[in-house]
């Protein structure tokens, strides 16, 4: 499962490429990919900040920043349900 399209970082505007994986070893869903750059977010990151809220449509879900890559990106991660709708899902279209 993945999603790639727009998402909200507290309360910023941003670009998202996403991916999850369900992890044997302790039961549960590891999602994560990349923040296109943006600076506000990488100026959380920069500032201390780890732990944010990510908001895809309707669905919050709490993440944590990573780190910058060399193009100004920011690496998220997260773990449980994924911020995204499911494939099942009815879109809202």
């Amino acid at each position: 499962m993945s999603y790639h399209g727009p998402a909200v970082v507290e309360g910023t505007s941003v670009r998202v490429h996403l991916a999850g994986r369900w992890e044997p070893v302790d039961g549960r869903y590891h999602w994560g990919g990349r923040i296109e750059p943006e600076p506000q977010v990488a100026h959380l990151l920069r500032s201390g900040r780890r732990d944010v809220q990510l908001r895809i449509a309707d669905r919050t879900r709490l993440a944590r920043l990573a780190e910058i890559d060399p193009w100004g990106g920011v690496r998220i991660t997260g773990v449980g349900d994924p911020p995204w709708p499911s494939a099942n899902e009815p879109s809202e279209e």
